[in-house]
């Protein structure tokens, strides 16, 4: 329990605008043990941290990011303040300072994605152990798979978590990443004795993080990191009492 993995949804997303380099570095300063982000693949090939398909939501531009060069997008401002990052810009903040989820979240990312991991793997102070590859897009999953054996992976479900053991099965998967809304005690002690670590989202409310580590998970993902560290804080602080106690 205590040894749960402590995971910023997007950095930071309850605090700052998600996805940035700013959120990061706030979730890095939470303490979190990994972050996770989403990544889709521009027009001119570079892989580019952002949640949306399009760019309305989170930024001063529109349209589909898909169809935009990286000269055009690192222009833009996320929340009227923030830049969209490269993936390379994000491992380079957290280098040695935490682990990484990358969500595949585009099409076509996986190939491009894998040759940055590897990269940074083989050129730079990572290991496999440090990345967790995960996506709702199975085809992009095996495309990973594909690419290298090594690459943990992460298969995303919210509607069923046998579907994603049977998945996870076939792709080797390190995990299963549920929704807190599918999530069950008996669905994770399932998912472990299938051999898979768990790993839920997105876990905002206090209570409902204690409860997550009640039923075992491996890694909780919340938006609100800081939240994390103090309930595990106070569980450990709980601890402690019933251990002078007897």
């Amino acid at each position: 329990m205590d040894s749960v993995l402590k995971i910023g949804h997007r950095g930071a997303k309850g605090h700052l605008a998600e996805n940035t380099l700013e959120s990061i570095q706030l979730a890095l300063d939470f303490g979190v043990d990994m972050i996770e982000i989403d990544v889709h693949r521009c027009n001119s090939g570079e892989i580019v941290v952002i949640h949306d398909f399009t760019l309305d939501r989170t930024t001063n531009g529109s349209g589909e990011i898909a169809n935009k060069d990286w000269s055009t997008l690192k222009e833009l401002k996320v929340a009227g303040a923030y830049k969209i990052p490269l993936l390379t810009e994000v491992l380079d903040l957290i280098e040695g300072k935490s682990a990484i989820n990358i969500e595949l979240k585009g099409s076509n990312t996986a190939e491009a994605t894998c040759k940055i991991v590897q990269d940074y793997v083989e050129n730079r102070n990572w290991n496999y152990s440090d990345f967790i590859i995960s996506s709702f897009q199975v085809n992009e999953l095996f495309e990973a798979r594909k690419f290298s054996e090594k690459i943990p992976i992460g298969v995303l479900s919210k509607a069923s978590i046998s579907e994603a053991i049977k998945i996870g099965k076939e792709l080797n998967a390190l995990a299963i990443h549920p929704s807190i809304g599918i999530v069950t005690k008996d669905k994770i002690l399932q998912t472990k004795k299938a051999g898979f670590k768990v790993i839920v989202w997105t876990v905002n409310e206090p209570d409902a993080i204690a409860r997550m580590q009640e039923f075992g998970v491996d890694g909780i993902i919340s938006d609100y990191p800081d939240r994390l560290v103090k309930v595990q804080c106070l569980k450990l602080k709980g601890k402690v009492k019933s251990e002078k106690k007897a």
